[in-house]
């Protein structure tokens, strides 16, 4: 039987991380490492240099070996991968995120940089994400075809499959778009907006508009598109 590790950037009471967990269990036995709170954004951040404080955990999906970690997302796959699953997972599957890992904005997500970590340690590796806001019945409707497509789908040296999942209903959904580039257009652009003084210190809000204008082919043209975008990140170290 695979052994699969599960983790996210979202934080252990996630409920889309018990649902990559329960989809996990189709195939396989299911560890979930996940941190104990939001690592949003936090990319492959890594704490080498404090202590990892792990415990168990209830978690909603039964059968599965749960425990969160003070770690990042990235941290708790290396302790997943080298510490918790016994002789190491035959899978990784990172999310389900809240929020798309498409375009430039891969670069920031800790969903993503825990799949990497991952692939460095020459594991079979995919990321999951959906839209942050509206229905996740597209993910429901497709996740557990694609996951059993891509689970021996091979990849290359420090590759991961990257899959998003659009925020539309069913009805609204062309499909699935295989082989989707990663956007190099503007994702978002914007500034540091002033909202506020605390003594003689200025407090500033990043504002972000988003320019999504993928052009054909890209993850952001097939997400805008209505399409589920699948795709490889490979992480160049």
């Amino acid at each position: 039987m695979r052994k699969i590790l599960v983790s996210n950037d979202d934080g252990i009471d996630s409920e889309a991380l018990a649902r990559l967990a329960a989809l996990a269990k189709k195939f396989g036995e299911v560890w979930v490492v996940a941190p104990c709170r939001q690592f949003s954004s936090m990319s492959h951040a890594a704490d080498f240099w404090e202590p990892l404080k792990a415990w168990e955990v209830d978690f909603p999906v039964e059968g599965v070996h749960a425990l969160t970690t003070t770690g990042t997302p990235s941290d708790c796959v290396s302790f997943g991968i080298t510490t918790i699953v016994p002789g190491r997972p035959d899978l990784v599957f990172t999310g389900i995120n809240k929020g798309y890992n498409i375009a430039s904005g891969i670069q920031y997500s800790a969903t993503v940089g825990a799949a990497l970590e991952a692939a460095n340690q020459k594991i079979h590796t995919i990321a999951f994400s959906e839209n942050h806001i509206g229905t996740h019945e597209v993910t429901d409707k497709y996740i557990e075809q694609i996951a059993s497509e891509l689970i021996d789908t091979p990849l290359g040296d420090n590759e991961i499959w990257n899959v998003n999942f659009p925020g539309c209903t069913v009805e609204e959904c062309k499909g699935i778009k295989y082989g989707c580039t990663i956007s190099q257009e503007s994702f978002f652009t914007g500034s540091y907006k002033e909202i506020g003084k605390e003594g003689n210190k200025t407090i500033y809000q990043v504002d972000l508009i988003p320019e999504w204008k993928g052009a054909e082919g890209t993850d952001l043209a097939a997400i805008t598109g209505n399409y589920v975008s699948v795709g490889k990140v490979r992480n160049y170290c």
